[in-house]
């Protein structure tokens, strides 16, 4: 074996606490920094209380108000408070509303190379642009490591991607990740890494390094890491975090298990067009499309460089009459500093409206576009119906692209739209504006703090151990790259967070209204549910209540073609058994409604034999594979991770 290293082997050898660090072995790593948010946060901090933990253990835990900032009813007001008095009692720092999205202000305020960060939310990867291992987790696992515990995961492959030449006027980052992902597709990629070298990579700012690793969650990959440079150590220094800053490369000779190479010379603009950040085309064949609404910002393109750019190209110019333009900072931080340059006013004397720093319109909880609108974003992700809007069609750009879209009216190629225009040239601060008064500090000694528990807010709930018969109905079939958000819809509907039985109420509502009403009159029959699906079932944000939500209606197995980590990591920390057909074909030959049976499943689960699934109608069998490590069969057997805990502490 080499003794050469790249950037993944050089970070996670230095934090393995349990396992053979080679391809497709479990290993588990000690936990650097964790990251929470309100949408998934809440959950969190109520199992890292059921788990017992009087105080967090990592070196930096934060805990950000960033997703449901629209604070319609008191359900979001209350979970924020909950949010501020757990941190200030276990040792969280806490980010106020208004203070900016996580993943942006962790970058800014909080972020080490060779450092690990393991986040409650599916774009945490955006932290290996400053030379990070950022892996996004379900809130039950980053629970776990708040409390000292180790991450578990699948040894990665590792995806060598090599940058060269240099991006042309008009075509940013953001085309880089799309070109990747055109590439590689959202599905097929679970259990790599994606490691950025090259000698273009020193022509990429942090923040741009950060969008390309941010919309790398898109593939379906663990991560995404770039190289700890002298680009890196200047944004640290602007920062006035420089001491935080070590030096990070790749070895001479470094091996990989797989080389692609991209030239930012020859890029061209692109969109990720509806419904799936990998249906990738170029903008000079959508040129002409009529534009409705355009949107730019989210974690993925809000930085600094994205909103001084955005404001250079508008001076002086007005937005086309019939489209909509909103633009939002991804920080306070970058609010203030375009605020004082007057970068803000000239976006807007355009004519733009001006949105709080959040995540607002990329989780569909405010500017939803019109009925069949087409809207411009600069976010990650386009699914059905994220919008807030269902017969919307959403397209993700570039700011540039945006902009370009903003004034003509239209999809325009930015690269042929600003011909004859200079293209801004945007110089990152020596020194950025540093306030962190709305990151709230813990209090020293947090015995004597009362946590805030509003009507809104119960306990986890829980699940019975895996039963040894499953006498089972499909209570729903779905197709090929079924998002979480098709399972636990986003928007206004996240303020039951902390309500899973209300909550529950919502799963599958585009798919079929009708699921959750079903599979509860099963579950109090004493029937189990199955869920049937194609491949990459489970694509999108972490958010286990995709998984819990099902458990707590009797969902007992996911029967798939193929299946996402993240997704699959929440079933199993939730007792729901993650199967996949033996037999691809024979996800064809099951339909809603079908009873089953599966005998002896905690004996072939113990074994790590297949399971057979026997439709009682008229004998057809289903050969189903469950490949568990150990500790996930436990976990399964137990009826989730919080089970497995608490019966080993009896």
């Amino acid at each position: 074996m080499s003794s050469s290293k790249n950037i993944v082997q050089k970070i996670l050898e230095q934090h393995i606490v349990s396992g053979t660090p080679l391809a497709g072995n479990a290993v588990g790593i000690r936990v650097d920094q964790t990251l929470t948010q309100d949408a998934t946060g809440t959950m969190a901090c109520l199992q890292f209380e059921a788990l017992g933990f009087n105080r967090v253990k990592t070196e930096v835990s934060v805990s950000y108000v960033d997703h449901n900032t629209i604070q319609e009813g008191f359900e979001n007001a209350d979970d924020h408070k909950y949010l501020e008095t757990v941190a200030a009692k276990y040792g969280i720092l806490f980010s106020k509303p208004g203070n900016g999205i996580c993943h942006q202000v962790h970058l800014e305020r909080f972020g080490k190379p060779g450092k690990t960060l393991l986040g409650s939310d599916s774009h945490t990867p955006t932290g290996g642009g400053i030379g990070m291992i950022a892996i996004g987790a379900g809130g039950l696992d980053v629970a776990v490591a708040m409390g000292g515990g180790a991450f578990y995961l699948t040894y990665p492959k590792v995806i060598k991607v090599e940058l060269t030449g240099t991006l042309r006027p008009w075509v940013s980052a953001k085309d880089v990740i799309l070109a990747l992902l055109e590439i590689l597709g959202t599905k097929g990629n679970t259990n790599v890494m994606i490691e950025y070298g090259g000698p273009a990579v020193g022509t990429l700012s942090v923040p741009e390094r950060a969008t390309i690793t941010n919309m790398g969650a898109e593939l379906g990959v663990t991560t995404s890491v770039f190289p700890s440079d002298e680009k890196t150590r200047l944004f640290l220094k602007a920062q006035g975090r420089e001491e935080g800053f070590t030096e990070i490369y790749a070895d001479a000779g470094a091996v990989y298990d797989r080389a692609i190479t991209i030239d930012l010379s020859a890029l061209e603009p692109a969109a990720a067009c509806p419904h799936s950040p990998g249906n990738v085309k170029k903008l000079s064949e959508l040129s002409g499309t009529k534009v409705d609404q355009v949107l730019i910002g989210s974690c993925t393109n809000a930085s600094y460089r994205d909103i001084m750019l955005t404001a250079a190209v508008l001076k002086g110019k007005k937005v086309s009459p019939q489209v909509s333009l909103g633009v939002a900072c991804g920080s306070r931080q970058v609010l203030e500093m375009v605020s004082r340059n007057g970068a803000l006013a000239d976006i807007i004397a355009s004519g733009a409206r001006i949105l709080e720093s959040a995540c607002g319109f990329c989780i569909g909880n405010s500017v939803a576009p019109r009925t069949d609108a087409v809207s411009i974003r600069t976010s990650n992700r386009n699914f059905f119906g994220r919008s807030g809007t269902s017969s919307a069609d959403v397209y993700l750009t570039s700011p540039e692209a945006a902009v370009a879209a903003a004034l003509s009216g239209e999809i325009r190629d930015p690269v042929e739209y600003f011909k004859n225009s200079e293209y801004p040239k945007i110089e990152m601060p020596s020194n950025f504006l540093i306030d962190d008064s709305m990151i709230l500090k813990p209090a020293a000694d947090g015995s004597n703090i009362e946590i805030f528990r509003g009507p809104n807010i119960g306990a986890p709930p829980s699940n019975d151990p895996c039963p040894d018969t499953l006498s089972a109905s499909v209570s729903i079939k779905v197709g090929d790259k079924i998002t979480t958000d098709h399972i636990m819809p986003a928007g206004n509907r996240l303020k039951y967070r902390s309500n899973i039985q209300k909550y529950a109420e919502f799963v599958f509502e585009r798919e079929d209204p009708r699921f959750a009403k079903r599979a509860l009159e099963n579950k109090n029959k004493g029937i189990h549910n199955i869920i049937v699906a194609g491949e990459s079932y489970g694509q999108g944000s972490s958010r286990e209540h995709a998984a819990i939500c099902p458990m707590f209606l009797g969902v007992k197995m996911v029967m798939a073609v193929s299946m996402e980590r993240i997704h699959r990591a929440n079933l199993v920390n939730f007792g729901i058994i993650p199967a996949f057909f033996e037999t691809p074909a024979d996800y064809g030959s099951l339909e809603c409604g079908d009873s089953l049976t599966v005998s002896n499943v905690r004996k072939c689960i113990e074994n790590g034999e297949n399971l057979v699934a026997v439709r009682k109608s008229d004998g057809k069998t289903v050969k189903l594979k469950v490949e568990l490590t150990d500790r996930e069969k436990e976990m399964v057997l137990a009826g989730g991770l919080l089970n497995s805990i608490k019966s080993k502490s009896k």
